[in-house]
């Protein structure tokens, strides 16, 4: 008779599954992107009517056959192995799954969308090659894509580990290209015009395939957005990550765009109005692009202010500080501007055009910025008590400090060696003002900001030490007195924070002696009130720095006090 064996599972917290995930899962990936390369390389070539299949590349042609013949049934066979495990539950819930599909989810939507967008591009501009390799590309991955959502969406398949990613993901990508194509599509068209204003413009030039063009991704990316944000529930989503995507991407993004765009604006306004040297066409060039950044800019940032309305005290303080950060670096840049630009006059009275333009731009600078800083920070209004405690306004206040100290500590760096330089060099190349001014600008603009936020920091710790309950030191006292208890009671609470618990003295009117070893002191005779002020003194002193789960204080007769820490039940 043969004994049966045994083979012990794999105990708790084994590396052995961690390890098997991690290469079937990775393995899965490449052959997956192998045999999805292969087939776009074979779909192009379809495509491509009216060319030889294989004369000319026949290298591509063998790599294609072989991504596709062999990767694609090994795929096929990895993937059928994976999906039975999946059965399991501790499968389901793994990260490797979640890992493997949110990041085959990315990859496939941004190339699929980049593929079918590049495509209907150039065949909006005309071109007659080359888009059957981008379609190619973008089919393939789009049907990779739909692949992996329906193992996504699966009811009884899909990750139980972060199975929210491939939403923020996708809403967050749609997004970006849907901005970047719509302040493209608004820029040239604005171009346009304006070039037609000042009669700068061709006749002949197909300024409208480039708007269509810039349309194609700009609404593209708004579906894919849509899709994802509106149709998935993106915008009800309310975890850490969909927090962090919507402050970063829909907050800070939006004020950059926002702010660089009507800073820009402003700076031609001004060259307009103060700076005629160049040609009028020539300081109009950046306006379509300015303007449209700042629209687009401004709408995204004001729907997704809404919408981090509804989330946590966490998320609207970190969109505040996202803001105030964009404004404080803004303005920062314009002051350091100017004081380069008020040195370069002050040292060259006869300064050229190059110093007014530069002087117009840190004006710019500091008109946008300023008023979003100040808005957006209220320095003349106290914060509030519960956002004293928070840590995203701690680290504020400690980044923006610690950058602009290292900056500054740099700079001056940079300004011993200018001035060193110009002492010690024979030949003349400009004076010391001119070689100092860039960085003495910088110098003043980041000590500003770090001398406030550290004034800031420690004025944030002084009102929190002084909102912070006293430790408590000893949880319960008990008090034997003599006489009247209540000036004894309300120093011993103050003092120990305990709660006070009052027994009568029986022989108050005799004389004793105090136990030996007891902590004693006397005070001189003198009116009631005197005495009464007196004991209280002597027990605040007696008090302080006790530390102990309960203490005896007997008081009396006269002016004895005897503390006596106990210890705990």
């Amino acid at each position: 008779m043969t004994a049966a064996q045994t083979v012990p599972a794999p105990a708790a917290g084994s590396a052995q599954p961690t390890v098997r995930r991690l290469i079937v899962y990775t393995l899965l990936f490449a052959l997956v992107v192998v045999t999805a390369v292969g087939l776009s390389g074979l779909l192009g070539r379809l495509l491509g009517a009216g060319t030889v299949l294989v004369a000319g590349d026949v290298a591509g042609l063998a790599r294609s056959l072989a991504f596709t013949l062999i990767g694609g049934p090994m795929a096929a066979a990895l993937w059928w192995f994976v999906w039975r495990l999946l059965d399991d539950a501790v499968e389901r819930s793994s990260a490797g799954w979640g890992l493997y599909l949110t990041g085959m989810y990315a990859v496939s939507l941004i190339t699929a969308a980049t593929g079918v967008l590049s495509a209907l591009a150039a065949v909006i501009g005309g071109e007659r090659l080359g888009w059957q390799l981008s379609l190619s590309n973008g089919l393939v991955w789009a049907g990779v894509l739909a692949w992996h959502r329906w193992m996504w969406r699966h009811p009884r398949k899909s990750p139980s580990l972060i199975p929210d990613v491939p939403t923020v993901v996708g809403a967050a990508f749609g997004l970006i290209i849907g901005v970047g194509g719509s302040v493209t599509a608004l820029a040239n068209l604005l171009d346009t015009a304006i070039q037609g204003f000042t009669a700068s413009a061709s006749l002949g030039d197909p300024w409208w395939k480039l708007v269509l063009q810039a349309l194609a991704w700009g609404v593209g990316g708004v579906a894919i957005w849509w899709w994802h944000w509106i149709h998935d529930g993106g915008r009800r989503l309310t975890t850490d990550f969909a927090d962090v995507a919507l402050v970063v991407i829909g907050i800070l993004g939006a004020v950059l765009l926002t702010v660089g765009g009507v800073g820009t604006v402003l700076f031609v306004l001004l060259r307009l109005a103060f700076d005629r040297t160049d040609p009028v066409s020539e300081i109009l060039e950046p306006l379509g692009a300015a303007i449209a950044a700042g629209a687009v800019g401004s709408l995204v940032w004001a729907y997704h202010r809404t919408v981090s309305a509804g989330r946590s005290s966490t998320t609207l303080q970190a969109a505040k500080l996202v803001t105030s950060g964009v404004g404080l670096a803004a303005a920062a840049t314009g002051i350091g501007i100017g004081v380069n630009s008020a040195l370069s006059i002050a040292a060259t009275p006869l300064a050229g055009d190059g110093i007014r333009t530069l002087l117009l731009g840190g004006i710019s600078a500091l008109a946008v910025g300023g008023p979003l800083w100040w808005l957006t920070w209220k320095p003349g209004v106290p914060p509030e008590p519960t956002e004293l405690g928070r840590r995203g306004r701690r680290v504020y206040l400690i980044a923006v400090f610690g950058l602009s100290a290292i900056v500054a500590v740099i700079t001056l760096l940079v300004i011993g060696y200018r001035v060193f330089e110009f002492l010690l060099d024979d030949v003349s190349g400009g004076s010391l003002v001119d070689r100092t001014r860039a960085p003495l600008g910088l110098l003043v603009a980041t000590g500003l900001a770090a001398g406030y936020h550290f004034a800031v920091w420690r004025h944030d710790r002084s009102l929190t030490a002084a909102a912070t309950p006293r430790k408590r030191m000893v949880r319960k006292l008990i008090l034997v007195a003599a006489g009247d208890p209540e000036p004894l009671v309300k120093v011993a609470a103050e003092v120990t924070g305990a709660s006070v618990t009052v027994w009568k003295r029986a022989d108050a009117g005799t004389s004793g002696t105090a136990p030996s070893g007891a902590a004693s002191s006397g005070a001189s005779s003198g009116t009631a009130e005197e005495a009464a002020d007196g004991l209280s003194g002597q027990l605040a002193r007696a008090l302080e720095g006790v530390a102990a789960d309960r203490v005896l204080v007997i008081t009396g007769p006269g002016s004895r006090i005897e503390v006596i820490p106990l210890g705990s039940d």
